[in-house]
């Protein structure tokens, strides 16, 4: 995912901020609840990119929408929507829970299944991701049938796709490439 710079610069700006304050994970449990609204709510989204709107109504919908969050939390949508920058907001939540977790030396994994997985399978992927990133993991769980079986494991960079569907390519791959020369 390509955040801009500007969102980039305000969620270190932020961050920064809330350190001295001492209330980063307050903000980190802020920026949660404001990219999970975004995210599932299209007309907020069309409200905040809007440039007819007006900053004084961004400003109040933002108010009443996360009416929870707190005191930094609340500057800062200030601030980014007197700088014409609302439409950026969960760029700028999204960045600002990376570089939380960064900090805190954590990171999200995600495993996608074709079905559901047990505890017991979940514990060994999970100790597999954090022997990989070296750091404290956050499982994310997927489920895609098109995969048909195995799993596919992200954690950062890394990729550990051991899914039929996958398996299945190659093979196709492989008996495409031999019988292509014969």
């Amino acid at each position: 995912m390509k955040l801009s710079r500007a969102a980039s610069r305000y969620a270190k700006a932020i961050l920064d901020l809330t350190i001295d304050k001492k209330e980063a994970a307050a903000v980190n449990e802020d920026m949660k609840s404001v990219l999970t609204t975004v995210h599932k709510n299209k007309e907020l989204q069309d409200f905040l990119k809007s440039p007819v709107v007006k900053t004084e109504q961004k400003r109040g919908a933002l108010r009443q929408v996360f009416s929870q969050v707190g005191g930094i939390t609340m500057g800062a949508f200030d601030l980014i929507v007197d700088n014409q920058r609302a439409d950026i907001l969960s760029d700028i939540a999204t960045k600002y829970i990376l570089l939380f977790d960064e900090m805190n030396k954590r990171e999200v994994a995600t495993v996608t299944t074709a079905v559901e997985i047990s505890k017991e399978l979940e514990a060994k992927i999970l100790a597999k991701a954090t022997e990989l990133a070296g750091k404290e993991i956050t499982l994310e769980k997927k489920i895609d049938p098109s995969i048909v079986g195995g799993f596919i494991l992200r954690v950062g960079d890394k990729e550990i796709n051991a899914s039929i569907h996958s398996t299945l390519g190659d093979l196709k791959r492989e008996f495409a490439y031999k019988y292509s020369i014969e």
